[in-house]
């Protein structure tokens, strides 16, 4: 398809980006072409659009930003044979070689010469994006456009909250970003007894008690340890998330969760932590996961039934469904943290 589209491009470094006229991308072989009907802002896109350190040494301008994205096929390569135009679609956005160790023993969510769309490569803040046909994902279409854009960092969430089952637990969320808060819905629907959230923003507290938590604490406020203490007859809980990236709430979570527990860490950091594994981890028994990405394609059939089916409802979690043009109300209100989920209603823009 020839002709130019409207993306927000990264056009120099420093903060900032613009809504610009750009060419529309040419298809390989191997990949096809979709229109965009809504995306949704990730962190990711924050830290390139505020070029912090890690955007530095990673992304290289200009850059079109955005990964997380639902539209309809509208080119498909020579090579592409299993989605045809017209396919309501999807993206896993960790684009694997297929080849590797990892791709070749079921984890090719970390390949080791893995590829993020939106980071490495073009991304879905656009009229149209191109991608590789082994990482589309046909999405059911009762699923709304909106909630569809979602269904990437929902699989962040739903591999944090299930790497152990939560049914009957005590759960504790640090961190109720939009990650944490569909974590709260995930550990709510898989049947979690309590369910604890912590967070500096009490905007996004608010967001989390509704969406379901039992008790939400402001560590800035409240006294965390005891009420939590307090609640779980002393034992403190049996799960924790720590979706925050804070080493604050990563030793308040290691201090509260009971011994025997598991910890699932989602959150990053902006640089080294410092953990005591003798008294944190090692003396207590925990167990320990990292998670990165989403199973490929396990993690997208279990969102995907949740979402076709109701058992999860988002609607709470987007709190902002805006104008293409309006996306840098979106980006601020995810830097303020005066937001949960921010989608972007790309396809049929004034």
């Amino acid at each position: 398809m020839k002709g130019t589209m409207t993306a927000i491009v990264k056009e120099n470094q420093g903060q900032g980006a613009l809504l610009r006229e750009v060419d529309i991308p040419t298809i390989s072989e191997d990949e096809v072409l979709v229109k965009v009907d809504y995306a949704s802002i990730c962190g990711t896109d924050v830290h390139i659009y505020q070029w912090n350190e890690w955007a530095q040494g990673r992304i290289r301008t200009p850059h079109t930003l955005g990964h997380e994205f639902s539209g309809h096929i509208v080119e498909t390569g020579s090579a592409a044979k299993g989605f045809h135009e017209g396919d309501f679609v999807s993206s896993e956005t960790h684009i694997y070689c297929g080849h590797c160790y990892q791709c070749n023993t079921g984890h090719s969510e970390v390949c080791r010469t893995m590829k993020i769309l939106g980071v490495d490569r073009p991304g879905a803040f656009a009229e149209y994006v191109a991608v590789p046909e082994r990482v589309l994902w046909k999405n059911d279409e009762r699923i709304p456009p909106a909630w569809a854009s979602i269904q990437e960092p929902m699989g962040n969430a739903l591999d944090t909250v299930t790497a152990e089952p939560v049914a009957g637990k005590t759960v504790l969320v640090t961190g109720a970003g939009p990650i944490g808060l569909l974590a709260v819905a995930i550990s709510k629907a898989f049947g979690a007894a309590q369910l604890f959230v912590t967070d500096l923003s009490d905007y996004r507290l608010d967001l989390a008690r509704n969406i379901g938590a039992s008790i939400v604490l402001n560590p800035g406020r409240d006294d965390v340890d005891r009420v939590i203490r307090e609640a779980t007859d002393g034992n403190g809980v049996d799960v924790v998330l720590e979706m925050s990236g804070s080493e604050r709430a990563l030793h308040q979570g290691l201090a509260l969760l009971t011994p025997a527990g598991r910890i699932s860490l989602l959150g990053l950091p902006n640089g080294p932590v410092s953990i005591d594994l003798n008294n944190e981890v090692i003396f207590k028994e925990i167990r320990m996961y990292g998670i990165t990405g989403r199973k490929i394609f396990s993690t997208w059939q279990t969102v995907s039934r949740l979402l076709s089916s109701g058992t999860i409802d988002p609607t709470m979690v987007i709190t902002h469904n805006l104008k293409f043009e309006d996306w840098e109300i979106g980006m601020h209100a995810m830097m303020e943290g005066m937001c949960g989920k921010v989608v972007l209603q790309i396809a049929g823009r004034q």
